[in-house]
């Protein structure tokens, strides 16, 4: 099926390209969402009518999605959730979750502008990418965490993991000083 695109699609083409894709696609997501009109001669004519038009609006949204991206751009927000002693979620943060982190935070995003390289599954600081417009990205850090005191830990450079091997080492050094002391006293007697 033929189809015109009234704004850019990854991996498919930009504003104004005709171009050929599956039925289903086009008719399950292209058309419904606006993206693309039926490649037809009267569609073609009405396209290069408002093609003027669909740029300068696009153009417009671009400019409104930057100024965005530049306040939105390496901002760090906390998703707390329940994890392991070894630092593993029970679960997994989702692009729902980050996206209300951010609108928490006072920006304006949508779970579907944000990209998910892989799930989130374990405690730390991820970056993820934010998709506010179809030509502007941005990065943002997600800190994940059981605890507010832990995110700050966290976002001071430590990670889970090392405090925990540092309580291990501390406590195990506790128990070897105490039988240490044990054996000093058995031996004095």
């Amino acid at each position: 099926m033929q189809v015109i695109l009234l704004e850019r699609v990854a991996k498919l083409g930009q504003m104004g390209d005709v171009v050929n894709v599956k039925p289903g696609f086009a008719r399950n997501f292209l058309l419904p969402q606006g993206k693309a009109m039926r490649a037809s001669e009267t569609n073609v004519a009405k396209f290069e009518q408002t093609k003027v038009q669909l740029e300068a609006q696009n153009l417009e949204t671009r400019k409104e999605a930057e100024a965005v991206a530049a306040t939105l751009d390496g901002q760090t927000f906390v998703v707390i959730r329940s994890a392991s002693d070894g630092g593993a979620l029970y679960g997994s943060v989702t692009t729902r979750d980050v996206a209300d982190a951010a609108t928490a935070g006072g920006f304006s995003v949508d779970k579907r502008q944000v990209i998910l390289n892989a799930p989130i599954k374990d405690l730390g600081i991820h970056t993820v990418t934010v998709r506010l417009h179809p030509e502007v990205d941005t990065a943002i850090r997600v800190n994940v965490a059981r605890s507010p005191e832990e995110a700050e830990l966290q976002a001071s450079g430590k990670s889970i993991q090392e405090l925990a091997a540092e309580a291990e080492a501390a406590a195990e050094f506790e128990i070897a000083e105490l039988f240490d002391d044990i054996g000093g006293a058995a031996q004095e007697e």
